[in-house]
């Protein structure tokens, strides 16, 4: 008799049946084979919040065939990824299987190599109740908000809409700064820039002022400006100080759920859920030439920054004969996790240092490899040595004005080489390389000018910037930020605009009911806080039914208070006016949010019924056919650009039209994005292409 192993997915069953041999039958349950039902709350309120739970319609043949191959096998092996999910999933196997749940049954593979499934196997133990109980605890606490507070929204705003305790905050966070944004006023404010060059050297470098009369210099208008530059005519500029350092710049650490979520929206644009189903695809295993099925990566949902010995000395070896002696610190990198890092897991890493991404690139899909080499990189320059600057700052006197310039010079590149940390923002440039410069010596100015400027309003969320949001107050755990994000785009309370996220109609409506009756549930500090509850519950140190009851004792009272309160009343969600007329009756046609999204329709409803749907054209034409090229979003609501002949033409691009024309062919040119971007003409015979 073989021995039966439980995993989720047919991808990593086949991974690992192949290092666990012949005497071993892997098989996958597909997720979750048990919830609770969908039709109805599922909960008993009156009896310590029982769950009833259900096998998964769907599910019925893949039940009956996991019962059939554990009666028929020696032992039964519980596989799930090692986290809470997972944990619950074992459970729910066990309950089905009628295991024991007392024995040692349950192992994890938080890599899924030779070594990673060896001594998983080799580590059994029992199904750990406390991780479950959390699940479970997690899993009712959004049943319950999402079935008693949804109804009240329904009869409040608008059918079909859904609460839940991270995606009303994530949706709140969205909200709050684009009401920033409304409230802000932007201020004058002005610089003043000079360009100069040093007695030894015909370099121009820059330098700005800093101080008037030993004041910061705060200048308000242009008269301000003025009168300093006025001033400053015919003045001599000596350099008064020069301070020379050397500084070193320490690499990021290797990425954990959230970080890698950033990263991959900054530098290549996936929104979370993409990033998500390529790392897991990673993880649970792709076929090599040479080495057959393999994880690539590391288990992807952790928000440790621990790493192994074990890597660290693989990592080590390939820098060693990579680039050198150098390139190596004094000794090991460590990272120090977040406070209420959950530390089950390492870090997000290449579960082989030394296969290089150029080595997997052909097995892979386009997907995966980005992701791959973003993952393989940042955890290489981890352990790689610093960077060191010499940096050079000078401080320069004309008349009673300071003014500064500094620069610097690539000392040493370290782990530079490698790679470096995307921004969310656009930074200035860093400045360059100062000429020598010594005290006391006259420059030579070539420019001297005032530069008006406005302050400028907090930005929109991005995808990284809203991730990291959450993650820095606590919200949602490094499972949930793709899933949270994906439901609040699909069910319209935000949406897309370019990368930025910006709140609907519908979303600020919600909201504002949301903060006015159910303050708690949008409140980030008491989010925090319920995900630091379930968190003692999985070490053991919280009763997860004593969690639900103080929640629910709450909970309740408010929906109660907000029934009366809202008694007869209902909230309207503003339509967004437009300059289309109706061509049926003349009215003016607005905007409106329907299932599928927004569509156009007669401000004169019901009288007139008349609707269509929004295309929004752009300045292109098609290269396939000459048609205008109109945008349109995918289910996820991605932007792309199609041919307005569709479906006789079915030219489609992910690439921007722009006005400017191809200089070679006359045909629309095309803005593509990213690290590599470009303007390029897409028409197959032509090939133009520049850099942006």
């Amino acid at each position: 008799m073989s021995q039966l192993v439980i995993v989720e997915s047919p991808a990593k069953a086949k991974t690992i049946q192949k290092y666990l041999g012949s005497g071993f039958e892997v098989v996958a349950s597909m997720g979750h084979i048990r919830d609770l039902p969908k039709s109805k709350l599922g909960v008993d309120l009156e009896n310590d919040f029982a769950p009833l739970y259900q096998e998964m319609k769907g599910k019925e043949e893949i039940i009956r065939e996991l019962k059939k191959r554990a009666k028929k096998s020696e032992r039964v092996w519980l596989a799930t990824d090692p986290d809470r999910e997972g944990e619950a999933i074992s459970w729910h196997l066990a309950q089905l299987l009628d295991m024991d749940l007392t024995e040692d049954n349950r192992v994890e593979f938080t890599e899924i190599t030779k070594s990673g499934v060896q001594n998983g196997m080799a580590n059994p133990h029992k199904i750990d109740l406390d991780l479950v109980n959390a699940q479970q605890a997690r899993r009712i606490l959004d049943r319950i908000v999402g079935y008693q507070l949804s109804p009240f929204l329904w009869k409040k705003i608008r059918r079909g809409l859904s609460a839940g305790r991270v995606q009303s905050v994530a949706v709140r966070l969205v909200v709050d700064r684009e009401e920033e944004i409304r409230a802000f006023t932007a201020k004058e404010y002005w610089t003043i820039d000079a360009k100069l060059t040093a007695p030894s050297s015909r370099k121009l470098f820059a330098a700005r002022l800093m101080e008037v009369a030993g004041k910061k210099a705060e200048l308000a208008d242009q008269a301000e400006a003025d009168a300093i530059l006025k001033k400053l005519e015919n003045a001599p500029f000596t350099v008064k100080s020069v301070k020379k350092r050397v500084t070193s710049r320490q690499p990021a650490p290797p990425f954990i759920t959230s970080t890698l979520q950033q990263e991959a929206s900054r530098r290549m644009g996936f929104n979370s859920r993409r990033t998500m189903k390529a790392a897991q695809e990673l993880y649970e295993g792709v076929e090599l030439p040479s080495l057959g099925a393999v994880g690539l990566i590391t288990y992807m949902r952790t928000d440790s920054l621990r790493i192994s010995d074990e890597a660290k000395a693989a990592a080590a070896e390939y820098i060693l004969q990579a680039y050198g002696k150098q390139y190596l610190p004094a000794s090991p990198r460590n990272f120090k996790s977040k406070r209420n890092a959950q530390d089950a897991h390492e870090a997000i890493r290449p579960s082989m240092p030394n296969l290089t991404p150029d080595q997997v690139k052909s097995s892979l899909t386009p997907d995966q490899y980005k992701l791959y080499k973003l993952i393989w990189e940042r955890f290489i320059a981890s352990q790689m040595a610093n960077a060191q600057h010499d940096t050079v700052s000078a401080d320069i006197m004309a008349e009673d004005c300071l003014f500064r310039a500094s620069g610097y010079r690539v000392k040493f590149d370290g782990f530079t080489k490698l790679y470096e940390e995307a921004k969310d923002t656009a930074s200035e440039e860093e400045n360059k390389e100062l000429p020598p410069l010594e005290e006391g010596s006259v420059l030579k100015v070539k420019s001297l000018e005032g530069n008006q400027h406005f302050t400028q309003p907090p930005s929109r969320y991005t995808e990284a910037t809203l991730i990291k949001a959450l993650e820095e107050n606590g919200i949602g755990r490094p499972s949930t930020y793709a899933p949270t994000i994906s439901t609040i785009l699909s069910r319209m309370y935000v949406e897309r605009e370019g990368k930025q996220l910006r709140p609907t109609s519908l979303g600020e409506v919600t909201t504002q009911l949301m903060k006015e009756h159910f303050k708690r549930i949008v409140d980030s500090k008491f989010t925090a806080a319920m995900e630091q509850d379930l968190d003692d519950v999985e070490r053991g140190e919280k009763d997860w039914v004593e969690s639900l009851r103080v929640f629910y004792r709450d909970f309740a009272a408010t929906l109660s208070q907000a029934e009366v309160a809202m008694d007869g009343k209902r909230m309207r969600v503003p339509d967004e006016e437009t300059s289309e007329v109706c061509e049926l009756c003349g009215k003016p046609m607005v905007v409106k949010l329907g299932r599928f999204g927004k569509f156009l329709a007669c401000s004169g409803f019901p009288e007139c019924r008349n609707t269509k749907k929004i295309v929004l054209a752009t300045q292109g034409l098609c290269p396939k056919c000459g048609s205008r090229i109109i945008q349109k979003k995918t289910k996820t609501g991605r932007n792309f650009y199609g041919c307005s002949g569709y479906p006789n033409c079915e030219f489609m691009t992910w690439n921007v039209p722009v006005e400017e024309r191809c200089p070679k062919c006359g045909s629309t040119l095309f803005r593509k994005g990213g690290k590599a971007g470009k303007f390029l003409c897409e028409k197959p015979e032509c090939g133009y292409e520049r850099p942006l």
